[in-house]
């Protein structure tokens, strides 16, 4: 049967519905699940660039993996912010030791019985306009990292959510220097034996 006869039959199906209820036809969330997969299974790849049902099939997607990933948690997200005393501290190290990077600061706070990540002092470092160690009159890290830009890769991962909302974790890798973005592997479990096997590769 033809496509375009296909689509005046569900129109006027749709018409008589609606004159029976008497309002649009509310989907549930798992009736638009329905539809998309079936979309993607059924139907060959001519059938669904021509098939004028796409844009909403992938509206339904893109809204489904929203609610996926907005959903309440249950736990407070994220450490407990640091106190002013141990900001201050913080600052107030790295500018008296400008060779001293986070993991020494972290190591220090440490003898005093303060417990804070390198990620945390280096966010704190940044914020009070004091760059990565050594400071000064060292060059800084953007000038280190363009003269190092031919030989450093910088790895990272994105994310794809298939029709069954799955997701796939994709490693690239991207050269500095000549920028160019090369595709390392994808999985749906990273590790790190797996992200170390992909990067020898």
């Amino acid at each position: 049967m033809n496509t375009e006869v296909e689509l005046l039959i569900l129109r006027h199906q749709l018409k008589v519905l609606k004159r029976q209820v008497g309002s649009r036809p509310q989907l549930r969330r798992r009736d638009r699940l329905f539809m998309a997969a079936i979309a993607g299974s059924f139907l060959g790849r001519g059938g669904r660039r021509s098939w004028s049902a796409r844009k909403t099939l992938l509206r339904w997607h893109r809204e489904l993996v929203r609610w996926k990933w907005t959903f309440r948690r249950r736990s407070a997200a994220g450490r407990p912010p640091i106190a002013d005393e141990v900001r201050d501290l913080i600052v107030r190290m790295g500018m008296d030791n400008p060779r001293w990077g986070c993991l020494r600061i972290r190591g220090e706070l440490a003898k005093l019985g303060i417990r804070v990540s390198a990620t945390k002092i280096r966010t704190v470092l940044r914020t009070n306009g004091l760059g990565p160690a050594p400071r000064g009159d060292a060059p800084t890290w953007r000038e280190f990292l363009r003269s190092q830009a031919e030989g450093i890769l910088a790895l990272d991962f994105f994310t794809v959510e298939t029709i069954t909302l799955a997701t796939m974790y994709v490693l690239f890798a991207i050269h500095l220097g000549p920028r160019r973005v090369r595709v390392l592997g994808v999985t749906t479990n990273p590790d790190s034996a797996w992200v170390w096997q992909q990067a020898a590769t």
